[in-house]
């Protein structure tokens, strides 16, 4: 992706990762920069879509599905002039290159906080949860995550500030 500055086009900018990475936190962020720039954007969530489309699933045929339909989404947003900042665990390849190839200005994040982490800030209990059984499909315990093959940037949020991930983002955006 090259350097993008105010007046570039609209970017998409996906951030990958295991639940518990961070990945909320810095889109949140982000957006809020963004806004604070005067860029026009729209922030896609995992849990806030799928809370308004609770019967998504979590299969890897029906999470291909649902990453596919959100990555074609922020296709049209980012077509009509409008950036995105998108949340999603997305773990497998694929889906990830679908989202790729149907923007144009796309830009991966890989956080790749380390499970052990993740399990650690799990306030949820999603990981006890998995490990229990209680969970089934669930990215790093009982399903895979295909770890991204060539993101533009890869962040490991152990141990670093939410604005010091925010900000070395903007600067390789050229934001």
């Amino acid at each position: 992706m090259k350097k993008r500055s105010k007046d570039n086009l609209p970017v998409v900018v996906w951030l990958t990762g295991l639940s518990g990475a961070g990945k909320t936190t810095i889109a949140k962020e982000l957006v809020k920069k963004f806004k604070e720039k005067s860029i026009p954007v729209e922030f896609l969530d995992g849990d806030i879509i799928r809370n308004i489309f609770p019967r998504t699933g979590f299969t890897r045929e029906e999470r291909d599905r649902h990453i596919k339909r959100i990555g074609f989404l922020a296709g049209i947003l980012e077509k009509n002039g409008i950036s995105v900042v998108a949340s999603f665990i997305s773990p497998y390849q694929e889906s990830r290159d679908f989202v790729r190839n149907n923007c144009k200005n796309f830009f991966e994040v890989h956080v790749a906080t380390p499970l052990e982490e993740c399990e650690r800030r799990d306030v949820k209990n999603l990981y006890a949860r998995a490990r229990a059984g209680e969970i089934t499909h669930f990215t790093g315990i009982d399903d895979p995550y295909e770890v991204p093959e060539n993101p533009e940037m890869t962040i490991d949020t152990t141990g670093k500030s939410v604005e010091a991930c925010v900000n070395a983002i903007l600067d390789r955006l050229g934001i």
